[in-house]
Order: structure tokens, then sequence, then C-alpha cells
């Protein structure tokens, strides 16, 4: 026998759950002559006979029967498929990548990114090491730097700084009379931006705590374990920190906005980067180290 193809099977189910080819022709609106042909060719491609045909219709043979119920065990299948997939592509997908310090300020905000009557799912990326546009990390990524090639598009967003912070309170009697206030950093195995690896470049023999988290960066600062850098977004807004000294010039970088050009014309994506552009031209001040 020769495959039998998909079609052929469920024209089959037709003619064998209306008891003939004029039900099938009403059920599908292909004419009766050509079910017809169709259930003689799916009998020659199976090798069975499938139908006993009279003037009362087409009833069901042995072989008939049986492929009936595979034919509707395929058919469920098909249908259970078909939800699937339809639940999967509702509401399309928009990604949102960014460092870890930047991925947990847009979870902040999401109410400000998307609303309750907008029709799309958001996927908010964790990418420390950067967003790579080559294999779709994201749809929208926000980086440090801004991209010189690829087919992207690229949007100027907000000048981002950095300071060294401190708990409010720290315990001094822990220090020797002689000592200095350690140093708290990420591991150098986590460390990617220059932010993340300038205590490491300029006081790696203090360092006394690290972690290869950056959430749990500004807890061990705050605990009172030593001083450490943190961008000025997310220093300041944590209680129990004060800045040490001002702004670290040579971590001041400017953010951007990016996008695969092929997606940025999607409407949600479209509107994702315009409020994205919009919350963080908001807090522009926040983000320079200025809020105060």
């Amino acid at each position: 026998m020769t495959d039998a193809g998909w079609d052929d099977l469920k024209l089959f189910l037709h003619v064998a759950s209306e008891g003939g080819l004029s039900g099938a022709a009403a059920r599908t609106g292909l004419s009766a002559p050509t079910i017809g042909r169709r259930m003689l060719a799916l009998e020659r491609a199976t090798g069975r006979t499938l139908f006993v045909r009279s003037q009362q219709g087409y009833r069901l043979a042995p072989d008939g029967e049986t492929l009936l119920e595979h034919v509707r065990t395929m058919q469920r299948t098909a249908d259970s498929i078909a939800d699937w997939n339809a639940q999967a592509f509702a509401m399309p997908i928009v990604s949102i990548g960014a460092d870890a310090w930047l991925s947990g300020y847009i979870g902040e905000h999401t109410p400000e990114i998307r609303g309750r009557e907008d029709r799309f799912r958001l996927c908010c990326k964790s990418l420390h090491k950067g967003v790579d546009f080559t294999y779709r990390e994201a749809d929208i990524g926000i980086v440090a730097r801004r991209p010189e090639s690829g087919n992207v598009a690229i949007r100027r967003s907000v000048v981002v700084a950095h300071s060294i912070y401190r708990a409010s309170i720290y315990r001094a009697s822990a220090l020797a009379e002689d000592e200095i206030m350690p140093w708290v950093s990420l591991g150098t195995d986590n460390s990617h931006s220059p932010a993340d690896k300038w205590v490491f470049q300029h006081h790696e023999a203090d360092i006394r705590t690290w972690t290869n988290s950056p959430d749990i960066l500004p807890r061990l600062i705050a605990r009172g374990n030593g001083r450490g850098v943190l961008p000025c977004f997310i220093g300041d807004s944590v209680p129990g920190l004060v800045r040490e000294g001002g702004i670290i010039a040579e971590l001041t970088y400017t953010m951007w906005i990016v996008a695969n050009d092929d997606d940025r014309h999607r409407p949600e994506v479209r509107q994702v980067i315009e409020r994205l552009d919009a919350l963080f031209k908001r807090e522009a001040k926040r983000f320079s180290g200025d809020a105060a």
C-alpha cells in the first residue's frame, strides 16, 4: 500500500459519519462524484475494502470500521494540537533582554510597559553578558554600547551613572584601629561590564566578600560587609545604603534601546519600545545619579 493522505482520511471520516456521499458533500462543499473518486483512491492506497456500497448509501466494511477508529484517534490528536497551537499564539510575545540590574528594574515597572488591556505576553530576560540579536535572544535589548553592525534599529536613551555605596550605619567596631573598610564585589567569573570589574581592578586586596549574583550584591553592602559599586538607580533605591563619594565618571555610559529591524514594526514591539523609552526618560535623573 501507499501512504494515505490526511485530507483523504478526513474526507473518509465525513463519509463514514454521514453514511454516504451526499451528506459528506454537504459538509465539505465538494461534489459527490469527486468524493466517490477519492474514496476509491483511498481504498486502492490502503489495499482494503472500506465501504459496502448500495442504493441506500455507503456502509462501512469491517476494514472501514477499523480505519474509522484510527482516523477518529488521529482527529482527536489533530484537534489537541490545534488547541495547543491556538493557546500558544493567542497573544504574541515581546521579550526584553537587559543586564541583571536593568532587568530587575524593568520587572518592577511592568505595569508601565504593559497595560491591562494590552493583548501581548511579556518576557523579561536577564542577559548579563549582553543581548545577541543574531540568535534572537530578545525582541528588544537594553544595552550599554551602541551596536555598530547588524540588522537592528537603535534608539538613544538615558545616561547611567555608578557610585560607591556603603551601609548608612557601618559597624566601625568590627574594624581594627588601622584597618580600612573592606570591599564587596561580584566575582570575576560573573563580571562582564566595566562597573562589575571596577572593584577587583582597583581594590582587589581589600575584597572580603563577593557574590556571583548582582541581586545579592546590594544586600551584602546594606548588611555592613563593606563598600561596593552599584548603578545609582539601584543604590539610591536600597534602604540603608548611602553613597561614599561622587559619581565614578569612567563608569558612566549611555543606554541604548535596540530591536531587530524586522521585529520593530510589530505593533506590540513598537509599543513596548515607546513605553520603555518614556519610562527611562521620565526617570533620567535617577539613572544619572542626580535624583536627589
